[in-house]
């Protein structure tokens, strides 16, 4: 029978989803006060879709029916509804069955599965989604496999199953299709899962970015206000859609216009549905205006209000989405869509920027005005553009969705302060800087450091620069300021990937070319001998040295240094020659020359494309010159090296980054791990246990990782006949938490050869240390001798899933002697891990040391990343220590805790976070 704490109504089970169509909608478990719910719905639902779902007519639902359809226990009887505006559009439910397919009348591994989806909400992939949260629930009540049966000429349903992913078995019997499928995930069932979150989440930011109608909600009569200003940059910009004005406080028979836009007192006295709305109306009014628009059915919200707290801020997101509807804001600056089929520039900014093709995302409005000013300055406009403030809703995951598939945008920005969803982050960050660069600068680094009000965001244990080295892993290319943003964002729209460190160097004036080599030196590239030119040379000068330059094998990149011509005339010079700052015709033919040269060797057969960049002083215009022709110029050698550095890195990253890593042998017995973790796992809120020693081993054996045994001692008794099981030599230890890594208390007797010297190192280690209730005393036979080392899982909720390596022993923690690797780890990964500490030649024959064997290691790394890559519920693992003997590794000791997987935001159904 289900336990008391199973029949409660399962929270954690609520979801918020999006929808194919980029739409809204939530999932939650269905209660007995939604009998009047079901009956409204199944009364839309056809005469055809009742019938694929019984088996034959079915016009009305019985009171028996509805009270079978709303009463469950949430563990052999589970029902899910997805509702918009609080209305039923789909249902879902299981019963657990018996081999024969009957009502299980005792725990059974199987369950019948049926869906219903409203006929106008087919096709908006709600069926999908219904399955990975009724899949997920009844993984959680430990049901492996669904069983369903369909009619054939029901090829929408069939194919939601087939499509899923699952691993699954079909026959004809009676008429109807059956299908069983095994719930245990798959890599392809991930992947379709992925897939569909990426083009739904995509989808919803693009209906952001391109509306067919907007109305900006609260717009002041008089000039002033931010939504006054928001109208006007909406018209100033171009807008191709309709737009219209609410002011509530417009009298009935007032005017039919704000600075001439259509305006109305109410967004529903509008003539047609618009898309997006901009709220710029006091916090105290956010909740009826959001009503109303959900009411009017609108897509999306911006809201510019600022002044809401936390709590406040949760409701109104939860109240958007239960209509559908993703909100940017509160506090957001808005949104911007230079593309000329739309041109929206939904910002109390009333200058559109020019089009350009790099995507910017910012939670600071502040910075963002300062990354547009910067951009526009350097001749470069973006793609599209997203201040969310406190982003309690959309976030910069979901523009990595949309920029991902975007074909406008080649480059993404992205000023964070916080991270909400870090796991999520890292995965869709690999995923896109695989395709176009991501570069990050992240506010709010060191610890202590709050966000701003709203913000959503975990506190870090890890140091900061830990944390920027493991976001670099994942393909994120990490600057300090957002000058540095700017700067690599504008070579890396407007040049190709280097394929190499090798800078090539051209100038004329051995000091400024000089200062770039060192520049070049510091950042860790390799710069080519510098090509001198004389100080008066001209434009055709520049592209003959440029072409040589960009035509030698040896280099990757080319940097040009340009200044004026030192002026002839000067006190004790001779010389009629007197130039100033060039002239316009100069500056004008100098950049021609330059892209000339550029576009001329790649257009010969067979020779890479490769970038170019120019430092220039006291040159006035030419740094506008050069963006006209996509030729990214610095005002500084320094700043020119710094951006080229990252895009060698990026290009490194790229060319080294793989899939997760694979290990020989892995029966994964995954789904006992998963049965084990199930049973193991406290409900939430509960906040997490430590599995037990026997749990912690048949969990790790599950993936190919022995534990060697330790056998309690509580007196010298019991340690001799451990000893005797186990057989000599042995080791005698304490497991005290508070004598655990305390190597230098003597709590670790080795090398123990027989009974009489167990005894003696038993009364010893009492007599020293305490009494043996204390010490918790274990007996374990000897490992071959080599090298200690300890392999940490952790789930740090600022980044995501770290796994770490380094050797035992106080001096590694001392000096923090300690390698970090992002969850998945590569194969590379791991081989980097081993040897990313500086103690690592001790693995390696340091000083005639026979080697240890290290692949054995890095197998062991990539099981520990495996296990918390596949499960939600392992917050923690922890081995210690790892003997890595010249054959083989042995794990002497093993932690392991666990939490609930409603507390992991990324994982399992998809869904988006709560806030």
């Amino acid at each position: 029978m289900p336990s008391p704490e199973e029949r409660a109504y399962p929270t954690h089970w609520e979801a918020d989803i999006v929808l194919r169509d980029g739409g809204t909608a939530q999932v939650r478990p269905i209660t007995p006060d939604d009998a009047e719910r079901l009956v409204s719905f199944y009364e839309q639902v056809s005469d055809e879709s009742k019938y694929y779902r019984f088996f034959a007519p079915y016009p009305r639902l019985s009171d028996r029916d509805v009270r079978r359809f709303t009463h469950h226990d949430y563990v052999d009887r589970v029902g899910l509804a997805v509702t918009i505006r609080g209305e039923f559009i789909a249902t879902v439910r299981y019963d657990r069955i018996d081999p024969h397919g009957r009502p299980a009348s005792e725990p059974a591994d199987e369950a019948e599965v049926a869906f219903l989806v409203r006929d106008d909400q087919q096709g908006r992939g709600v069926a999908s989604a219904l399955l990975e949260h009724i899949g997920a629930v009844a993984r959680e009540r430990g049901i492996r496999r669904f069983a369903a049966e369909v009619l054939p000429a029901n090829n929408k349903m069939i194919k939601v199953f087939t499509d899923a992913g699952y691993s699954q078995k079909r026959s004809f019997e009676d008429g109807s299709v059956h299908l069983t499928l095994d719930l245990e995930p798959t890599e392809r069932s991930l992947a379709v899962m992925q897939a569909r979150e990426q083009r739904a989440e995509a989808r919803s930011v693009a209906r952001l970015l391109a509306p067919g109608a907007v109305v900006v909600i609260g717009a002041s009569r008089s000039p002033g206000g931010a939504g006054r200003a928001a109208l006007g940059s909406l018209s100033a910009g171009g807008f191709t859609g309709r737009l219209y004005a609410v002011n509530h406080a417009l009298a009935p028979e007032g005017p039919a216009e704000l600075a001439g836009v259509p305006a109305y007192t109410s967004v529903r006295h509008l003539p047609e549905r618009v898309d997006l709305a901009v709220l710029a109306v006091p916090a105290q009014q956010l909740e009826r205006v959001i009503r109303e628009c959900g009411q009017a059915a609108l897509q999306g919200l911006v809201v510019l209000s600022e002044g809401v707290g936390r709590d406040e801020q949760r409701a109104l997101v939860r109240l958007a989405r239960s209509y559908g509807m993703r909100l940017i804001g509160p506090g957001a600056l808005g949104l911007i869509n230079t593309s000329p089929d739309v041109r929206l520039n939904a910002t109390p900014s009333i200058r559109m920027p020019a089009r350009g093709r790099i995507g910017v995302f910012t939670q600071s409005g502040a910075i963002g005005i300062a990354l547009l000013d910067g951009l526009d300055r350097r001749g470069i406009g973006p793609s599209s553009f997203v201040s969310a403030g406190n982003r309690a809703d959309v976030s910069g995951n979901d523009l990595l969705q949309h920029w991902d598939e975007d074909p406008d945008t080649d480059v993404a920005l992205m000023y964070l302060e916080s991270i909400g969803n870090p796991r999520k982050f890292t995965r869709l960050a690999r995923r896109t800087a695989a395709r176009k660069p991501l570069v990050v600068v992240k506010g709010a680094r060191q610890r202590g450091s709050a966000p701003p009000p709203g913000h959503a965001a975990p506190a870090s244990r890890t140091p900061d620069a830990t944390v920027q080295a493991l976001l670099r892993q994942a393909g994120v290319l990490m600057v300090d300021s957002f000058t540095e943003l700017i700067d690599t964002g504008v070579l890396l729209a407007d040049q190709p990937p280097p394929a190499g460190p090798h800078v090539g160097i051209v100038g004329n004036t051995d000091a400024m070319s000089l200062l770039t080599y060192d520049a070049c030196l510091n950042d860790g590239l390799r710069p080519r001998p510098v090509v001198a030119l004389p100080g008066g040379a001209g434009p055709g000068d520049f592209g003959r040295a440029l072409r040589e330059a960009l035509t030698d094998a040896a280099t990757d990149a080319v940097l040009l240094t340009v200044v004026p011509t030192v002026p002839a005339e000067l006190p004790g010079r001779t010389g009629t020659h007197q130039p100033d700052t060039p002239p316009d015709g100069h500056i004008e033919a100098l950049a021609d020359a330059l892209r000339e040269a550029a576009d001329g060797v790649s257009a010969h057969e067979g020779a890479p494309r490769k970038p170019v960049a120019v430092v220039h002083l006291a040159m006035e215009g030419l740094q506008k010159a050069l963006a006209a022709r996509g030729l990214p110029s610095y005002p500084t050698p320094e700043r020119a090296s710094r951006a080229l550095a990252e895009a060698v890195r990026h290009s490194r990253w790229r060319a080294e980054s793989g899939a997760p890593g694979k290990v020989p042998d892995l029966d994964a017995e995954e789904s006992a791990a998963a049965r084990l973790l199930a049973r193991a796992t406290p409900p939430a809120p509960d906040r997490g246990r430590a599995l037990t020693d026997e749990e912690t081993s048949r969990l790790l054996r599950c993936y190919g990782i022995h534990v060697r045994p330790a056998l309690t001692a509580p007196d010298a008794d019991a340690a001799a006949r451990a000893a005797d099981r186990l057989g000599y030599p042995v080791a005698l230890k304490t497991t005290a938490p508070h004598l655990r890594h305390r190597a230098d208390l003597g709590g670790v007797r080795l090398d123990i050869a027989g009974e009489a010297g167990l005894r003696r190192a038993y009364q010893e280690l009492t007599e020293a240390l305490g009494a043996p209730d204390q010490l918790r005393p274990v007996v374990q036979a000897m490992a071959p001798r080599g090298v200690g080392t300890v392999i940490r899982g952790t789930l740090d909720p600022a980044i995501g899933a770290v796994l770490s390596f380094g050797l035992a022993g106080t001096a590694s923690d001392l000096l923090e002697d300690t390698a970090h690797r992002l969850v998945p780890v590569t194969d590379k990964e791991a081989a980097a891990l081993v040897r990313g500490i500086r103690s690592a030649p001790l693995l390696f024959g340091w000083r005639g040391a026979e080697p240890s064997d290290t692949a054995a290691l890095e197998e062991v790394l990539l099981r520990v990343s495996l296990l918390m890559d596949d499960h939600p519920q392992v917050l923690a693992v922890e081995l210690d220590p790892v003997v890595v003997a010249p054959r083989g590794v042995t794990v002497l000791g093993a932690a392991v805790r666990v939490a609930d997987p409603g507390l992991r935001p990324d994982l399992g159904a998809r869904r988006l976070p709560a806030y």
